[in-house]
């Protein structure tokens, strides 16, 4: 029978494999996420590009693209970061009960 929790604390083997996999499961988690905010700042000035309306429209004398990048970016900052946090303390909630039922089997 597997001491999950000793085994993490000892740092054996199965513990390191354990925490690595919620590293990893972490960062794929950033990276997935990072990729997603890149790519809705990217699109923001090509759609500009691609459409010349688009870029010549203003809002209170200020051009709707350097709004939308100056302004209406931090939100999306805001919820990105907050569910990175939610999904991240899941993997963790997750990964406590793996250690803290391997401690109690």
């Amino acid at each position: 029978m597997v001491r999950t929790r000793s085994e993490v604390q000892e740092q054996t083997a199965v513990g390191d494999a354990l925490v690595r996999g919620l590293v990893r499961a972490q960062l794929g988690l950033a990276l997935r996420l990072a990729v997603v905010v890149g790519c809705i700042v990217l699109a923001i000035p090509l759609l500009g590009n691609m459409f010349p309306a688009i870029e010549a429209l203003t809002v209170f004398g200020i051009r709707a693209n350097w709004l939308v990048l100056g302004a209406l970016l931090y939100p999306l900052f805001y919820v990105v970061g907050r569910i990175y946090v939610r999904l991240a303390e899941q993997a963790e909630r997750d990964f406590m009960g793996i250690v803290d039922e391997g401690a109690d089997g």
